[in-house]
């Protein structure tokens, strides 16, 4: 059992250090090879879920096709696919476009903030004396990071500000949006299938096969490390992961996101991030533990 409780930490923080690297990847990609984000999308997208559609296919009592056969359960999968996973994937993109991988990662890291709000409108419920307290620090951490401290200077753009913004409320939804999908099928199954039709609708506007930027070695290998380490590998590794330890304590080791992300922007990319930056970063991944004390609160916050 312990053995297993390990390989499960090592899977997640796996996951969670590779989407951080994949992030910081695509950075690289979007600000100095003048790759478009809508091309990296419908190629990371659309192999990665035609991969993880023919993993599920495999397995034993496979149920890949199931959810196309109930009329409210494939409305629910377009849903996912469109509104959760494409939305999801596109403005952290575009805050990584506009900003960096750190910041945009770390922005995107409220959106436990946002799902704990939520709940207590639904359910008709007072936020909790911890659930404020994690508010009011995620609120002083985004307030520090987009600042560095300094009231009315913004330390990115507006436009990056608004679309890491717009990341967390999408990972919000992507996170809450599948839930009763999760209970029928195989997580790999609504994944793959979600992955697959976000591709679909992203390579509307613009297709795989119509590439643009600079394309020389560098390109080459980044985009592969996005398809494959960045989604592909990560996925599956968060996914066996989560059956082994549980999605709660998952969540909490996706904090090595936003770390790796930071580090690895700071060191190769040359991202300018002060002391005041690292506060705000850590007092919002605190928030993150924080909900985690209240255990009703979904706080699983992953990715993309």
């Amino acid at each position: 059992m312990q053995n297993q409780a390990g390989k499960g930490i090592a899977m997640v923080l796996m996951a969670a250090s590779l989407w951080g690297v994949s992030g910081t990847f695509s950075q690289f990609l979007f600000q100095q090879q003048h790759i478009s984000v809508e091309w990296l999308m419908s190629v990371r997208m659309l192999i990665s879920g035609i991969v993880l559609v023919a993993i599920s296919a495999a397995r034993k009592n496979s149920d890949t096709f199931a959810p196309w056969r109930d009329k409210r359960d494939a409305i629910r999968l377009l849903s996912f696919g469109i509104l959760g996973m494409l939305t999801v994937q596109y403005t952290y993109f575009a805050a990584i476009k506009h900003s960096n991988a750190a910041t945009a990662t770390i922005l995107q890291f409220t959106s436990p903030i946002i799902i704990a709000v939520y709940l207590a409108v639904k359910f008709k419920r007072p936020l909790r004396p911890l659930n404020l307290v994690a508010i009011a620090v995620a609120m002083l951490g985004t307030f520090l990071l987009v600042t560095h401290g300094k009231p009315g200077e913004l330390a990115i753009s507006g436009t990056a500000l608004a679309w890491g913004l717009a990341s967390a409320v999408s990972l919000a939804m992507y996170t809450i949006q599948p839930e009763s999908l999760l209970k029928r099928y195989h997580e790999t199954t609504i994944i793959g299938w979600g992955l697959l039709i976000g591709g679909i609708g992203i390579s509307l506007v613009r297709a795989p096969w119509h590439t643009d930027g600079i394309w020389d070695v560098h390109t080459y290998a980044y985009t592969a490390f996005v398809v494959l380490f960045g989604t592909l590998i990560p996925f599956y590794a968060y996914l066996t992961g989560v059956k082994l330890i549980g999605g709660q304590k998952a969540s909490l080791l996706t904090s090595a996101e936003p770390l790796s992300a930071a580090l690895l922007s700071v060191s190769w990319l040359g991202v300018p991030f002060l002391l005041v930056d690292y506060l705000g970063a850590g007092l919002i991944i605190s928030t993150v533990f924080l909900l985690a004390m209240e255990r009703d609160v979904a706080v699983e916050s992953r990715e993309i």
